[in-house]
């Protein structure tokens, strides 16, 4: 009897010895896992903490931008107020403004197309007088157009003796072929001015060389005028003496060509001055206080030379 009571309970004490085991490893095990998810706890906590002071300096950061929005609008705001209150007091009318502006441009435009009619009516007439002219000639005539205005310039070899203002036979046939052109061409003046080199004239009816280029540029004229018919009042007489070379007269060379007459054919100036008269009119509004107003450009003022209107 007793050896069967003693088999069930060293059983159970067994059993009990096993389950004892098991539960603690368990245990052990239970623990480590509890002891990492409350240090990832900590962690998430030290995140969360820093995110959501992140989060809160962002705020603080949009509150700011908002702010300055706000102002900016405001000053915008102003500076509109204070452009209409300008533009008001002024007395600004934006479309009379704007057919002033069409006004002028279509003025602009007809100088233009005015220019370009002269500028093509004088290279007409430089080839006309370029084949008009032969050779020979062509070799003591040089013509040339700059800014709108024609330029025969006349070696005095060709035109005079030397030390002389009176015209030689030689120039005869030349001289006829430029007064045709420029009868055939009557809406431009001619001037005709005389150039000398800086050697100093020694002639007892001459005093200098401004004497001599007058007196030079004053035989060509008076052979346009009664040889060649050309009306005398589109004729003017110029003197330049030895002031307008265009080579050096440390040489030969450079002093035979600064020996010229020089024939300038230009636009008349009545023309000019007909459409500066058409200019459209515009009217001066009063100039705010702020704004000063800007200076009217003035008129260059020629070099004076000796003329003699004839």
């Amino acid at each position: 009897m007793k050896g069967k009571l003693f088999l069930p309970i060293a059983v159970l004490g067994t059993v009990f010895f096993f389950s004892s085991c098991v539960s603690n490893k368990k245990f052990a095990s239970l623990q480590s896992d509890y002891a990492n998810l409350n240090q990832r706890y900590q962690t998430s906590q030290v995140d969360l903490a820093s995110s959501q002071q992140r989060v809160k300096s962002l705020e603080e950061q949009l509150e700011q931008e908002r702010a300055n929005n706000a102002s900016l609008k405001k000053a915008l705001a102003a500076l509109q107020g204070s452009l209409d209150k300008s533009i008001t007091q002024g007395g600004v009318n934006i479309s009379k403004l704007v057919d002033e502006i069409n006004s002028s441009n279509k003025y602009i435009q007809h100088l233009v197309n005015e220019k370009n009619k002269s500028d093509s009516l004088l290279m007409v007439l430089t080839n006309n007088l370029t084949r008009s002219l032969s050779r020979d000639e062509l070799k003591d005539v040089d013509i040339k157009v700059l800014k709108g205005v024609v330029y025969i310039s006349l070696s005095d070899n060709m035109l005079y003796k030397s030390g002389s203002y009176e015209i030689s036979e030689k120039a005869g046939e030349t001289l006829s072929k430029i007064a045709k052109i420029i009868m055939d061409y009557k809406d431009y003046e001619v001037l005709v001015e005389g150039n000398t080199d800086n050697v100093p004239i020694n002639r007892p009816n001459i005093r200098n060389n401004w004497d001599l280029s007058s007196l030079r540029a004053s035989s060509v004229v008076q052979a346009l005028q009664n040889t060649y018919g050309v009306d005398p009042k589109r004729l003017t007489v110029g003197g330049r003496g030895e002031y307008n070379p265009v080579a050096d007269n440390n040489t030969d060379e450079g002093r035979t060509r600064n020996r010229r007459t020089e024939i300038i054919i230009t636009p008349k100036l009545d023309q000019f001055m007909e459409l500066i008269d058409k200019a459209p009119e515009t009217k001066q509004e009063p100039v705010p206080a702020a704004q000063p107003q800007q200076q009217q450009p003035q008129p260059e003022q020629q070099q004076p030379q000796q003329q003699q209107q004839q």
